[in-house]
């Protein structure tokens, strides 16, 4: 699940993509390359990184000089894009499997410069596909997963080792939707606790319990178990709305 983003939000995430170091498994930087196919195999390839590396997302993000990440700007429009007939969004959909929650974000830079910004989920139970095959970066390199089984068993066991509760329900969401999304006053009220007086105290003991989780650009994500037990409206969670926890 991923809500709409803040210009000043998205600016902030672009600047600190960009410092980054070059050769980063769950980053993508392109300038203009439009090609869908090429789209479709970076989302495998980064969501199945990010989920090696313990990232919540990966990127792809256009308009950036690859080797120095300075900001160039991008004549890349992908609500404009259609392939095959298609809306670009809609046939990447249909090629991607299992599915995963991605989204565009076509926006201006601080210095004015058009950006996009693409933001996949971190492959979760298994290794995502783009039309049947399983992608990894190596290095600064796309690679078919099959061609490196030592990263194919290390992305395995992660899969097994992340259990469900500690999986995340919504990423990228800001300190307010946290708020609103999660019913923080029975948190306190079942645990005995006082209740802070302020948003960064709720915060802090939340994340203490692994409820949720900070995340890049001043962001959070809500785990499994904080949505089950603590959601307002579980179906505001896409694949948790059927989960509901009886009172």
């Amino acid at each position: 699940m991923t809500l709409d983003r803040p210009l000043e939000y998205l600016q902030s995430l672009l600047k600190e993509l960009c410092s980054l170091p070059q050769e980063t498994e769950w980053v993508e930087f392109k300038h203009n390359n439009d090609d869908a196919p090429m789209i479709g195999e970076y989302i495998s390839a980064l969501a199945n990184s990010a989920a090696l590396l313990g990232k919540e997302s990966g990127y792809v993000v256009w308009g950036i000089e690859n080797n120095t990440h300075e900001v160039i700007g991008t004549r890349f429009k992908p609500s404009s894009v259609r392939h095959k007939q298609q809306e670009l969004e809609s046939w990447l959909l249909q090629k991607i499997s299992p599915k995963i929650h991605f989204r565009f974000f076509e926006f201006i830079s601080a210095n004015e410069l058009p950006v996009v910004v693409l933001e996949m989920q971190a492959a979760a139970h298994n290794p995502v596909q783009f039309d049947g095959v399983e992608f990894i970066r190596v290095g600064s390199y796309k690679k078919k997963l099959k061609e490196y089984p030592e990263k194919e068993r290390a992305l395995w066991r992660v899969f097994d080792k992340t259990p469900f509760e500690r999986q995340m329900a919504a990423s990228n969401v800001s300190a307010d939707e946290v708020l609103k999304l999660l019913d923080y006053p029975a948190y306190f009220e079942l645990t005995g606790l006082p209740l802070p007086e302020n948003r960064a105290g709720i915060l802090n003991a939340l994340k203490a319990e692994q409820l949720i989780q900070e995340m890049p650009g001043g962001q959070w994500g809500i785990a499994n178990l904080g949505a089950i037990l603590f959601a307002k409206k579980l179906q505001s969670f896409q694949h948790l709305g059927r989960k509901a926890v009886r009172r």
